[in-house]
């Protein structure tokens, strides 16, 4: 079916109607045939959902990353992925209780929007969490969900989102996971030791390393065995996550059942402490990478002031009771920034 002539004037007020939050009223003329409300709903069914946005999104990310001015911001392998709260005022599934983020009262819920920017300062995608859940549980899920072609190869957060399984879990992906870290005085460091790579030690050796003055760092052994064990299951884990056969979430939460790790969560976390180790020392050496990361975090944090600006109607509130209602009134958000930039 051909599509009509207006049809980009009818998709202009639905992006403000929606990015906006301010319903379908403000933005309808009756006069105007691409205007009407029964046209704005009808292009709204048909366009206007998760995929299509998704789309549009990705359009805008290839055209901006072909500015010659983005190239003075970034190369877009640097992103980082941080929640924006919203307060819930009707009953939904998907929103839970903060009196910190959402107030007290009778119905204080709402949800997190886990969004994804690149260090070309344009939204890659994003990810509706119930409530205030820990963002490292979801963020691996919002990096393989991005609406950009090309995924960034490193990805920043703030301070309390990370773990050694999360690492791990990163590094068999192919990202390196890189949050900022508010104190590193006593956070533990790790080595690889080869006599264990060579099994001529196991992963209960106390011995000393032999590499004088470098013991003096206290640095724990890596468990190399736990790692070599479940090596297989390990990288079918990192292909079903990447073809998105299955949810970070849930295999985080399997792999810490009863606050304890399984055999394979440990595997991740032995194999995410080399990982964790090498970011730590970059962060006390190198300072280009310090600002990096700090640079990145604050460009994600005026981006979400910049939302908070746009999303001005029925006071910044999400409406939606359904997680789909919400992804797709969010992903409107989204192409709006983008827009914006």
């Amino acid at each position: 079916m051909a599509r009509r002539d207006d049809l980009d004037l009818s998709l202009a007020a639905l992006l403000v109607a929606r990015s906006c939050n301010i319903g379908l009223t403000p933005v309808a003329k009756p006069g105007t045939a691409a205007l009407g409300e029964t046209r704005l709903v009808g292009v709204e069914k048909g366009y206007f959902h998760g995929e299509g946005i998704g789309k549009a999104s990705a359009i805008l990310v290839t055209k901006q990353a072909g500015i010659d001015i983005t190239t003075d911001w970034g190369g877009g392998l640097v992103a980082s992925t941080d929640g924006l709260r919203f307060v819930v005022p009707v009953r939904s599934l998907y929103a839970r209780p903060s009196p910190l983020y959402f107030g007290i009262g009778k119905r204080p819920r709402g949800t997190t929007w886990l969004n994804t920017v690149s260090d070309k300062e344009m939204g890659l995608g994003g990810l509706v969490v119930p409530g205030t859940m820990r963002d490292s549980m979801y963020i691996l899920d919002a990096i393989h969900r991005l609406d950009a072609t090309e995924p960034p190869d490193i990805v920043t957060t703030d301070t309390g989102s990370y773990s050694d399984l999360v690492y791990g879990m990163f590094a068999i992906c192919g990202y390196q996971f890189a949050p900022r870290h508010a104190d590193i005085t006593d956070t533990q460091m790790w080595w690889v030791d080869v006599a264990m790579l060579r099994g001529e030690i196991t992963r209960d050796h106390r011995g000393s390393n032999g590499w004088g003055a470098f013991n003096e760092l206290q640095l724990r052994r890596v468990s190399v065995p736990a790692i070599l064990e479940h090596w297989d299951d390990m990288v079918r884990v990192a292909g079903s996550l990447s073809t998105n056969k299955v949810r970070a979430y849930d295999l985080i939460k399997m792999m810490t059942a009863d606050g304890r790790l399984t055999g394979l969560g440990n595997a991740f976390a032995a194999y995410g402490r080399i990982f964790k180790t090498l970011h730590l020392l970059q962060i006390i050496h190198v300072e280009s990478y310090r600002r990096m990361i700090g640079a990145q975090l604050n460009a994600g944090e005026s981006r979400h002031q910049l939302a908070r600006r746009v999303f001005f109607g029925n006071l910044g509130q999400l409406r939606r009771a359904y997680e789909r209602g919400m992804e797709n009134q969010l992903g409107a958000l989204g192409l709006g920034l983008s827009a914006c930039l």
